[in-house]
């Protein structure tokens, strides 16, 4: 496993303070694309719904 710290065979090395904003980052990424999918799936069974009152079921 490769230090966390370094990115690849680039030479690239980041400071702890830019792993950890980088992971703050990803994690805020994530987060937002979760509560988007979350969105989408209420926002699609309130159409299922309105369609199943208005077909009279």
């Amino acid at each position: 496993m490769t230090d966390r710290t370094e990115t690849s065979d680039s030479g690239i090395r980041l400071t702890p303070e830019q792993v950890q904003r980088r992971r703050t980052r990803s994690i805020a990424i994530g987060v937002s694309l979760a509560a988007l999918v979350v969105l989408f799936y209420v926002v699609t069974m309130a159409k299922m719904g309105l369609n199943l009152e208005s077909a009279g079921g």
